[in-house]
């Protein structure tokens, strides 16, 4: 079931093209009895009859409208809203079991909300408030106990944590982040120079493009390189060959490819580069220690 199916009806209308034209369309379409959503839902459930599904969706988006109002206090449009109900409202059709004798209207209200949900969260604030389960539960049920906007006493923390079976540190944290807001990182044109001075772009430090660190890097990349030349320079002919072939080498070679070298087996390769890298290891720490 797709969003373009379930929407043929209504033509191009959407609540993004235009809101109060979707809404007087959709009010336009008239409510299911129970006896013809049930006929309906057994319809889909067992023969999966997609015009069924269209009828089911159809006669509920004003069901989703009314939740999308629920949700205007967040700053989002109503129109995104009200399409992400309608996604909830799709996927609840499409699990809808008529055996269990609920009316749809009942089990789709939380998939409906779900998908609101999940689009307030990634939308709300550019760095997200809520990432686990308890701390999305928080983010909507705070919101709607913080009346005001003075902090939380204890007592109300306490009481918050209860219902909500979390702990006080939990609903503390939460409120922070909601009292928290999304600042700029460079400051706007229209700022003066003590506005300007608190954007972080003027206090937070850039340590890419330092020249000590650059050259500590420097220094440090070009003494590593020495090092591993002078322990190379120490191991025997075919020892050197292995581990250039196996680490250094653009292309690198398998332990079979080498075997086949060398005329031995891969075992015996790998046993010669395990010992090799030993000794590279232990000529790199010993010239490290006389440098130092």
């Amino acid at each position: 079931m797709t969003t373009s199916t379930s929407l043929q009806p209504i033509g191009h209308l959407s609540p993004g093209h235009d809101l109060n034209g979707y809404i007087q369309a959709i009010n336009g379409i008239p409510v299911l009895s129970a006896e013809e959503e049930h006929e309906l839902a057994v319809k889909l459930h067992d023969h999966g009859d997609l015009e069924a599904a269209r009828q089911l969706v159809m006669s509920h988006l004003r069901f989703v409208v009314h939740i999308a109002r629920s949700y205007s206090g967040y700053g989002l449009p109503q129109a995104d809203l009200i399409q992400e109900g309608n996604v909830g409202l799709m996927k609840a059709v499409k699990r809808f079991d008529p055996a269990q004798n609920v009316r749809l209207v009942s089990f789709a209200v939380h998939w409906i909300k779900a998908e609101i949900h999940e689009f307030v969260l990634r939308n709300w604030r550019i760095v997200k408030v809520a990432t686990t389960k308890a701390q999305r539960k928080l983010f909507f049920n705070l919101r709607s106990a913080k009346k005001r906007l003075s902090w939380l006493n204890n007592d109300e923390v306490e009481a918050i944590a209860s219902d909500l079976d979390v702990k006080p540190s939990v609903v503390r944290e939460m409120e922070s982040r909601l009292s928290a807001y999304d600042a700029g990182f460079d400051a706007t044109p229209g700022d003066d120079d003590e506005q300007s001075y608190q954007s972080p772009s003027q206090y937070l430090e850039d340590s890419r493009f330092d020249p000590a660190r650059s050259l500590e890097d420097s220094d440090w990349e070009a003494d590593s390189m020495r090092r591993l030349q002078g322990g190379l320079m120490q191991l025997d002919e075919r020892s050197r060959d292995i581990l250039q072939r196996r680490w250094l080498s653009e292309h690198k070679s398998t332990l079979h490819e080498l075997a086949d070298v060398y005329g031995v087996s891969a075992e015996r390769i790998r046993q010669l580069e395990k010992n090799a890298m030993k000794k590279l290891k232990q000529a790199m720490g010993e010239e490290m220690h006389d440098f130092a």
